[in-house]
């Protein structure tokens, strides 16, 4: 049996980084943490007591004592770059959380001096490995849809939903015309990064469109704050091809010889009814067909936790000579887009883009 593959992970105290913690502890025989940067001393301890795992106070003292295969990222965009470069300079690869940098002057400077330099680096971008995804991908690429022409995302935010949106139609780099708009009007408080609500309580809701016209491809983006930790608002994704669609889970498709299809996307779960094999995703069907199956599968995880350990799974494999699966250039590209969207609903202008460093040096 092959040993885990070691991280080490900075930023340990940070909401996103006890993702890495748990899916590590989840999959022992996968992962295996080899030591935090945290720099409060007491919420070092109080990490150390909770997830049995030492603390650092600096990226020096970590590398003094530990020997990670790679190391995760996870601070706020500001403040990653000193720890990029230093990571860079003694070759360690990185799987670095969104976005990449806060801004457009940002991403232009981590090109020029992480990507240019040759820096090992990706993306830990995870909405497209959720397992929902996971299958819908896997149809398109079937070619049961056809051609696909248009997908409409209103799951997250910005770069998250502008990933989502390039992968469905199988964009890479293109150019785009953007239009948007925001609707202002209330409703009612939920559950937030917090927690559940606790009043009830009317408040200012902004929902963002913005149409991405890639020319012979549509994207559509539709957001509102927080809607995808809402109890009153529902995610949404339709992917339409010259010979069907998805729209959500239902599946439908005409096939050249006229014959109707109509299906669902389907999630099996074991340990459900009189099933004794413990409770996890087995995968999701569509028809007499697997779409996705859990590589995880039996741990406990939850989607988002099945789709950032696929993250970890894909840079241990990138470390030892596996190919890209998120690039610097890919998450530069969607923050970029994000931006994009954002200003087209500042201004009310029709937007179009133009190639950035990360695509016209590469």
């Amino acid at each position: 049996m092959m040993k885990p593959v070691k991280f080490s992970l900075i930023g340990g105290a940070g909401f996103r980084a006890q993702y890495f913690l748990r899916i590590a502890q989840a999959l022992p025989e996968r992962f295996e943490i080899s030591g935090m940067v945290v720099r409060s001393e007491d919420k070092g301890k109080d990490m150390e007591a909770k997830w049995g795992t030492a603390t650092y106070r600096s990226l020096e003292q970590l590398l003094e004592n530990e020997h990670p295969d790679f190391v995760v990222v996870s601070v706020s965009p500001s403040q990653s770059l000193d720890y990029l470069l230093a990571l860079a300079e003694r070759g360690i690869p990185v799987l670095l959380e969104t976005p990449p940098a806060p801004d457009l002057s940002g991403l232009q400077l981590l090109y020029e001096r992480l990507t240019l330099t040759g820096a090992r680096i990706q993306v830990a971008e995870q909405y497209h490995f959720h397992p929902v995804q996971q299958a819908r991908l896997e149809l398109i690429r079937s070619g049961q849809l056809g051609k696909i022409t248009e997908t409409t995302v209103s799951i997250s935010q910005t770069y998250h939903a502008v990933s989502l949106i390039r992968k469905m139609l199988g964009v890479n780099f293109e150019d785009v015309r953007i239009k948007a708009m925001r609707f202002e009007s209330s409703w009612v408080q939920g559950p937030n990064r917090s927690g559940p609500p606790t009043e009830d309580k009317l408040i200012p809701l902004q929902r963002d469109l913005a149409w991405l016209d890639f020319g012979d491809r549509l994207g559509i983006y539709d957001f509102t704050k927080d809607q995808h930790r809402s109890w009153t608002r529902s995610n949404h994704l339709s992917v339409r091809g010259q010979r069907g669609e998805i729209f959500d889970n239902r599946v439908l498709i005409q096939q050249e010889s006229c014959t109707e299809l109509r299906m669902e996307l389907k999630r099996m779960n074991r340990g459900e009814l009189e099933n004794a094999e413990g409770y996890y995703l087995k995968g999701i069907l569509c028809g007499d067909k697997w779409v996705y199956e859990n590589p995880f599968a039996p741990a406990r995880l939850y989607d988002d936790e099945i789709a950032i350990a696929a993250c970890l799974q894909k840079m241990a494999e990138y470390t030892f000579g596996g190919p890209s699966f998120y690039s610097l250039e890919e998450a530069s590209q969607d923050h970029y887009l994000g931006m994009m969207i954002e200003k087209a609903i500042s201004t009310g202008e029709t937007i179009t883009t133009e190639p950035q460093c990360w695509v016209l040096k590469s």
